[in-house]
């Protein structure tokens, strides 16, 4: 039973200091390298997403001068800038596919985003036969609630690693949090 790790745009755009900061950001960025150094040989695939959005334009209304925090948002993760860089605190060595989301257009779930190859995050998967996974990154009201469920609606077993993820706002996090249980996701601590 194949089991992948999906880590969601832990991105310097979003930990602490970035265009869209998030609290506890820098922590999952920590959280994750650890979970990397002890347990990468737990996963037959590992998947790292990235905002990768375009320099010039709204990228479909994505950008706004005065954003909703729903629809639309500030600049953020521009494609080759440091906002778009994983957070240094994550290191990416054991990560086995890179996937961008958002060139051009709004895109919150992984399974939007392709690889350099041209392949999706669905694709991925089931390729290397992976049933279940293990999701963690930023942010939990958002890009982490869209990665997960489009998971589930994949027919992939989810794990929530609770503690390696981080949200906007508390009770949206709350609210997807439930979602996913409701989904018939498992929440768990990563026991690090």
């Amino acid at each position: 039973m194949a089991r992948a790790l999906l880590i969601v745009d832990v991105q310097n755009d979003f930990t602490e200091g970035g265009a869209l900061a998030v609290e506890g950001g820098d922590a999952v960025a920590a959280g994750v390298t650890a979970l990397l150094a002890a347990r990468s040989g737990d996963y037959a695939v590992i998947v790292a997403s990235r905002d990768w959005h375009d320099a010039d334009g709204d990228n479909g209304g994505h950008f706004s001068a005065e954003p909703d925090y729903r629809d639309s948002w500030p600049v953020h993760c521009v494609a080759g800038t440091d906002g778009a860089a994983y957070d240094p605190l994550l290191v990416i060595d054991a990560v086995t596919h890179h996937v961008r989301k958002g060139q051009g257009k709004p895109a919150y779930s992984m399974f939007e985003g392709v690889s350099d190859d041209g392949e999706t995050v669905g694709d991925i998967l089931s390729a290397h036969g992976v049933v279940a996974a293990d999701v963690v990154g930023i942010a939990t009201d958002h890009c982490v609630r869209a990665s997960a469920l489009d998971a589930i609606a994949h027919g992939v077993r989810v794990r929530i690693l609770t503690d390696l993820v981080a949200g906007v706002a508390p009770a949206p996090s709350e609210a997807a949090l439930a979602e996913f249980a409701h989904a018939g996701a498992e929440l768990a601590a990563s026991g690090l």
